[in-house]
């Protein structure tokens, strides 16, 4: 890699943008490309890495390396599940940071060496600013704390947004954030209730359904 292609690559992941490096193992020719301008015949191959995180060699001896941004993990609510599933997330690969702006929840003690954002929601995540490689989480069952959080998550590119609670609790959700003005199209985003149905009764089993559907939904690809 040249020391321009490595600062590419670098200023990619700054910006938080995905990238796939080519190269040509013929002649050691390289290419930086994203999903949108790889060349028509290694579109699949750059999508397919983009999706699993992994390279290959593919066609005529052109080695697929992707670069993606780093996958993150919000959780809205320090509650019961968020511990097991925090340390799921990390296990995973996710940075994880935990929004609680009740104090007396969100505490070391708790919590031991997690992130810990003591902000309201809708702030925390305009100043987190979720992006492709961001699920976002609610769990605290609380409309003051998960909706706003879940109008700042719609409007972001966050690759899956779920809710904790049941099918009449998601429905009531649906109907205040319709109310608040979010489209139909977004709203269907939603995975509500959070998780795959897996019959998940303890946190720990809740914790490995909702990571399980964030898996599910980050490897599915284009």
């Amino acid at each position: 890699m040249t020391p321009e292609t490595l600062a590419a690559v670098r200023a990619a992941r700054a910006a938080n943008r995905a990238v796939v490096l080519l190269t040509w193992l013929k002649d050691g020719r390289q290419q930086l490309v994203t999903a949108g301008d790889a060349p028509a015949e290694l579109a699949p191959a750059v999508a397919r890495a983009l999706s699993s995180d992994r390279a290959e060699v593919v066609g005529d001896g052109v080695f697929v390396e992707p670069f993606n941004p780093p996958l993150r993990l919000i959780i809205v609510g320090a509650v019961h599940v968020s511990a097991p599933l925090a340390a799921m997330a990390r296990l995973a690969g996710f940075a994880v940071v935990i929004v609680e702006p009740r104090r007396a929840w969100a505490t070391a003690e708790r919590f031991p060496g997690e992130t810990l954002v003591q902000t309201w929601p809708d702030e925390a995540l305009r100043e987190l600013a979720p992006d492709a490689r961001t699920a976002v989480v609610t769990l605290t069952h609380d409309p003051k704390l998960d909706d706003p959080a879940l109008l700042e998550a719609l409007a972001s590119p966050a690759f899956y947004i779920g809710c904790l609670g049941s099918p009449k609790t998601h429905a009531s959700r649906l109907e205040r954030l319709a109310e608040a003005g979010v489209a139909r199209d977004a709203l269907a985003r939603l995975h509500g209730p959070i998780g795959l149905p897996i019959h998940a009764r303890s946190p720990a089993e809740i914790a490995v359904s909702i990571m399980a559907e964030i898996v599910s939904d980050l490897r599915k690809g284009p």
